[in-house]
């Protein structure tokens, strides 16, 4: 699933393409992916024509566009979603959901192909949609809190890689970048959050920030065609990527074998050596 980088990319590049765009005509491929717009497609096109589309914003793994009417439409790129912006000779391909037609002759085009994400409406979500207002911020949003992130972090009971996944403590962060950035800060990803000193705390927000500011300035991390840009291109941070998905290789730090272990149905790769599991675990 796409992390804050990946959505990142996307948001910048709504910004440079579609802000200030009136929106003349919107068409609904597949009913599912407006599925969270209770009313239905057809008042999900009705209430976007018309309308301007005034910026680009993100909370998190969220991106809305804000509306000159106060709404906003809010949208999940779930495991595949895309939003492209394209002429309207380009071929549109099979898993093509949502089409905003944009006055100016470009559309805007909701591709999905596994049909986990989604679009719809956010009444007087301009400013924030609440339906994602219990997202924390994310680590390079400039109004994150470092002080408040970490105390709540020593408070828990829990590992620090479960707490780093916890959309409501720092948003933002999935597997891949969890598994970076707990490398770069040299720490297990089940030491227990409780017994990190705060110096720890500090390095590892470092890390986190560390990381994604490096995938961003590569377009973020793309494993196949479906992680692209508004422009249908790939990142290319997986050349970067230290352990993650690194199985078996040496660390560019000591020369160990990374070594991969079962964490919540998925994988996380750590350096044995670089970070040694803690006598206490928390899983």
């Amino acid at each position: 699933m796409p992390e804050l980088p990946e959505v990142e990319v996307v948001r910048r590049g709504l910004a440079q393409h579609v802000v200030g765009k009136k929106i003349d005509r919107v068409s609904v491929h597949h009913p599912r992916s407006v599925r969270r717009h209770v009313p239905g497609p057809a008042d999900f096109a009705a209430r976007l024509t018309g309308r301007t589309i005034c910026g680009a914003s993100r909370r998190g793994k969220y991106l809305w566009l804000r509306l000159d009417d106060g709404d906003a439409i809010l949208a999940h790129l779930g495991m595949s979603g895309q939003m492209l912006v394209a002429s309207p000779q380009a071929p549109t391909g099979p898993h093509l959901r949502v089409t905003l037609e944009l006055a100016g002759g470009m559309h805007l085009r909701f591709v999905d192909q596994r049909m986990f994400g989604g679009l719809s409406v956010s009444e007087d979500g301009a400013e924030l949609p609440p339906e994602i207002a219990h997202i924390a911020r994310d680590p390079l949003d400039a109004d994150f809190d470092d002080d408040a992130f970490i105390a709540t972090l020593r408070r828990r009971r829990t590992g620090i890689k479960r707490a780093l996944l916890d959309q409501g403590l720092i948003s933002g962060i999935g597997n891949i970048y969890a598994d970076e950035a707990l490398w770069r800060a040299r720490l297990h990803y089940a030491r227990p959050t409780e017994t990190l000193r705060k110096p720890e705390a500090l390095r590892l927000l470092s890390a986190v920030r560390e990381v994604m500011t490096a995938a961003l300035a590569q377009g973020g991390t793309s494993f196949d065609a479906l992680y692209v840009d508004v422009n249908g291109e790939s990142g290319y941070f997986d050349r970067s990527l230290e352990v993650y998905g690194q199985e078996g290789e040496p660390c560019s730090r000591c020369g160990s074998p990374v070594r991969r272990d079962t964490f919540m149905n998925r994988s996380s790769y750590t350096c044995p050596a670089c970070q040694p599991r803690p006598r206490r675990a928390r899983w």
